[in-house]
C-alpha cells in the first residue's frame, strides 16, 4: 500500500493547523483550573483547517473528527473503507493551562484498520508521524531532519517506564501503577503525546483505563507505536477495532513496547479496580 500521497497531505494539514495554533496560543489567557471537557475556538479554527485540507486532496474519503464544525463529516453507519481521524487538540486542558501538553492528531483508517497516523505538537512544531510499512519518524519544523523512531528494549515490565495522564488524586496510584510498579512514572497531558514518547523510546508504556474514549484519541498515535516496533490492544490483549457505532473505544488501551506488552496485560488484568 503506497501512502506517500497521503502522508505528504497530512503531514501539510497538521503544519497549517499547528501555525494557526501557535499563534492562538501566544495571545491566549490561561485557565489554570481548566476542565477535562473544555473545548475552545481554536480546537474548531484547526479542526476546520484540517478537514477542509483534507477533503479537497481526497473528496471520496470520510471524515470523523471531534468537534461540531461546518465540514460535513461521516457517520460510523455510512463510513466509507478511507476514513480520516482527526483530533485536533487532543489535550485542550494543556492547552488552556499553557503547560504545552497538547497535540494534533491525524490519522488514517482503511477498513477499519489505522495505516497512517501523524502527531504534532505545536508548541514545539515536533513531528511523529508513521505510515504502515514505512517506520516511524520523528522531526522537528517542517524541515527538520527525519530521525528513525523505535521503541525501548525494556525486557522486564517491572523495570519500564510508564507514561499516563495526571491523575484527578495527586497522591493515589493509577491502576497502571499499582499493576506494574514502574521504575519511574511520566505524567501529561495528551494521549497523542504519550503514544509519540512510547513510540520515540522515551517511555515503555502508556495504558488507557477510560471506559469510553473515541477513535480520534487514539487512532494517529496507534500507528506510531506499531510502526516504531511496539504493541497496541485492548486492556485484555485483544485486537482494538476503528469506525465502531459513534466511534468509541471500549476495550482500552495498552501500548507498550513488544517484549513486555504480555506480561503487561497479565498485570494489568490481575488488578481489578482502578482507584483514580
Amino acid at each position: 500500500m503506497n501512502l506517500e500521497r497521503e502522508l505528504a497531505a497530512a503531514l501539510a494539514a497538521a503544519e497549517r493547523a499547528g501555525q494557526f495554533i501557535r499563534a492562538e496560543y501566544e495571545s491566549f489567557t490561561p485557565i489554570p483550573n481548566a476542565p477535562s471537557d473544555i473545548s475552545t475556538h481554536v480546537d474548531k479554527g484547526s479542526q476546520d483547517i484540517i478537514l477542509k485540507f483534507l477533503h479537497e486532496a481526497f473528496p471520496f474519503d470520510g471524515l470523523c473528527a471531534e468537534e461540531d464544525t461546518a465540514t460535513p463529516q461521516t457517520t460510523a453507519a455510512n463510513a466509507p473503507a478511507r476514513m480520516w481521524v482527526v483530533d485536533p487538540i487532543d489535550g485542550t486542558r494543556g492547552f488552556a493551562m499553557k503547560n504545552g501538553e497538547f497535540s494534533t492528531m491525524i490519522g488514517l483508517t482503511v477498513d477499519r484498520v489505522p495505516v497512517l497516523g501523524v502527531v504534532l505538537e505545536p508548541t514545539t512544531m515536533t513531528y511523529t508521524y508513521a505510515a504502515l510499512g514505512g517506520g516511524c519518524w520523528t522531526k522537528i519544523g517542517e524541515r527538520g531532519a527525519p530521525a528513525r523512531c523505535r521503541v525501548r528494549n525494556t525486557a522486564q515490565a517491572g523495570s519500564c517506564v510508564l507514561v499516563q495522564s495526571r491523575p484527578s488524586k495527586k497522591n493515589s496510584p493509577t491502576k497502571a501503577q499499582l499493576a506494574l510498579k514502574p521504575e519511574r512514572t511520566l505524567e501529561m497531558y495528551s494521549a497523542g503525546v504519550k503514544l509519540a514518547v512510547v513510540a520515540r523510546g522515551e517511555a515503555d508504556v502508556y495504558v488507557n483505563t477510560y471506559p469510553n474514549f473515541r477513535d480520534w484519541d487514539i487512532c494517529a498515535g496507534h500507528i506510531l507505536v506499531t510502526e516504531a516496533g511496539g504493541s497496541v490492544t485492548g486492556l485484555r490483549g485483544e485486537p482494538l477495532t476503528y469506525g465502531e457505532d459513534g466511534f468509541v473505544q471500549r476495550r482500552g488501551l495498552v501500548a507498550s513496547v513488544a517484549g513486555i506488552h504480555a506480561a503487561v496485560v497479565e498485570r494489568l488484568r490481575a488488578t481489578p479496580t482502578d482507584p483514580v
